[in-house]
């Protein structure tokens, strides 16, 4: 009877106490977790999809089960206005609701934390020069992922903003230990990195394929829409390995990808599957990681926030 239904006590969780209890560390490992059980089928995943409004608010929605939990992503944006992300966590097992989370850091570091895993995966073990292009929402949990996985000792950024680059390279320089410098160009953050990260909101290429040395690893993750892309195509063609995170959500949001002349089928593989290529990073390579973001990751990564916050 529906009188009879037991009572369930949602725990809200702030961003405040996702930044406490997730560290970067235990992120990326969370990360390599999510994928390993997607590898073994334990885990399943749902593609974003979004309603459009005349507004231009628009409302994105995602899903996935990692085994343990389940739940739901939800965000609302708009181009003026900003994001405002949730996430609903609930137990595999009956059902039951356990909390709501302010999802805006949580995602923040679960993108992060992929790009670590990947560039773990895929990039030069001795890489030391990482050149990111970006110094917004996403920027800060890039660098300090692609730092927990490499030894990098120079950073070079550049953001259109001379502010944004500026501001972005002082404050990290303080907060991680590495020398962060504002680059003059995108062209001059590129040049001889190894690693390479593009975090922008571009519709349009924001680095050029001769910038790009051949052994470096390129972390995509600013675009998730299949008319915007970071990359251009000729570089994306000369990728010698191209991994994504879903091929399903890939082939439907991937611009960096879907705007080219991209071989799906010999070199671009799913992140689950990297996990057990040796040869990933091979040397002499140039890999591209495109990172469209999943709901997988966001419910490893609430499930776990939860239990720490709920442990006795």
């Amino acid at each position: 009877m529906p009188g009879n239904r037991p009572e369930f006590s949602m725990r809200y969780v702030t961003e405040a106490e996702v930044r406490e209890l997730l560290p970067m560390h235990e992120a990326i490992g969370l990360m390599r977790e999510a994928f390993l059980r997607l590898r073994g089928g334990a885990a399943q995943n749902q593609p974003r999809r979004r309603l459009f409004l005349p507004t231009r608010s628009v409302l994105h929605y995602m899903a996935a089960s990692d085994g343990k939990y389940f739940g739901a992503k939800i965000y609302a944006t708009h181009p003026e206005h900003g994001a405002h992300f949730r996430f609903l966590l609930y137990r595999a097992e009956d059902a039951a609701p356990l909390a709501v989370l302010e999802a805006n850091y949580l995602g923040q570091i679960r993108t992060g934390a992929v790009t670590g895993l990947a560039t773990d995966l895929m990039a030069a073990r001795d890489a030391s020069v990482l050149g990111l292009i970006g110094a917004g929402f996403q920027a800060r949990t890039q660098l300090e992922a692609v730092l927990a996985v490499r030894p990098i000792q120079l950073a070079r950024v550049w953001s259109r903003s001379r502010e944004k680059r500026d501001r972005f390279a002082k404050e990290c320089s303080r907060a991680f230990p590495v020398d962060v410098r504002a680059a003059e160009s995108a062209e001059e953050a590129v040049r001889e990195a190894r690693i390479v990260v593009t975090a922008t909101s571009a519709r349009e290429p924001v680095l050029s394929s001769h910038w790009i040395a051949p052994g470096t690893h390129i972390n995509a993750v600013g675009s998730n829409h299949p008319q915007r892309r970071e990359l251009p195509a000729d570089l994306v063609e000369r990728a010698d390995m191209i991994v994504v995170d879903s091929l399903e959500q890939a082939r439907t949001e991937s611009g960096d990808l879907l705007l080219t002349s991209c071989d799906w089928e010999r070199k671009t593989i799913e992140l689950k599957d990297a996990l057990a290529r040796p040869d990933a990073g091979r040397k002499g390579a140039v890999s591209i990681f495109k990172s469209n973001g999943l709901a997988l990751e966001d419910v490893i990564a609430a499930g776990f926030v939860y239990e720490r916050l709920t442990e006795v």
